[in-house]
């Protein structure tokens, strides 16, 4: 079975794309009509918003969830990608609490947000706590994240745990019968 995409939702980093162009260009603005800044200092101030603006506020438009056959790849943007192994899963489903947006996470509840939209969510619950390096080493034990169609989503990971759990091991030999 090959790897599926699943899109996630775009409204709040198409929001935060706008807030972010909205403030720096503001910024620059203020230090090149109301400062003596020299120029050069505004122009590598300028390049460093640039960057920061593609990779916070425009990669996340750019990638997608996958779900190979035995694993789940969450990414959100550049900046965060975390591979998920299937049977590290202890459930997967709907979740309908209220998420937070962005990459956050909840010390309290040991919970990760990959949230990009408040519609279409899902919970993976681990059956043991992580770490995630791109949120400051922090340990969860549940993962929230959104996708455009949770319906798909739920029911190509039950069709790859199923197919997963129907394959039985052989004994292949390999060496030839022993002799007499």
């Amino acid at each position: 079975m090959e790897r599926r995409a699943f899109a996630y939702g775009r409204t709040f980093f198409y929001t935060r794309a706008l807030l972010l162009m909205l403030l720096f260009t503001f910024a620059l603005a203020f230090l090149g009509l109301q400062t003596t800044t020299p120029s050069s200092w505004i122009g590598a101030l300028a390049v460093v918003l640039a960057i920061y603006l593609l990779i916070v506020g425009l990669s996340p438009l750019l990638t997608t969830h996958l779900l190979a056959r035995s694993r789940l790849i969450l990414r959100q943007g550049w900046y965060f990608h975390a591979v998920i192994p299937l049977a590290d899963a202890e459930s997967i489903g709907p979740y309908d609490g209220e998420p937070k947006f962005g990459l956050r996470v909840s010390i309290a509840r040991h919970t990760l947000y990959v949230v990009g939209s408040a519609t279409g969510l899902v919970a993976i619950r681990l059956k043991a706590p992580r770490r995630f390096a791109q949120v400051l080493f922090a340990t969860a034990a549940e993962i929230v994240f959104d996708v455009d169609d949770r319906e798909a989503f739920l029911a190509a990971v039950e069709d790859r745990r199923v197919e997963a759990t129907a394959l039985p091991a052989k004994k292949i030999p390999i060496l030839p019968a022993a002799r007499r």
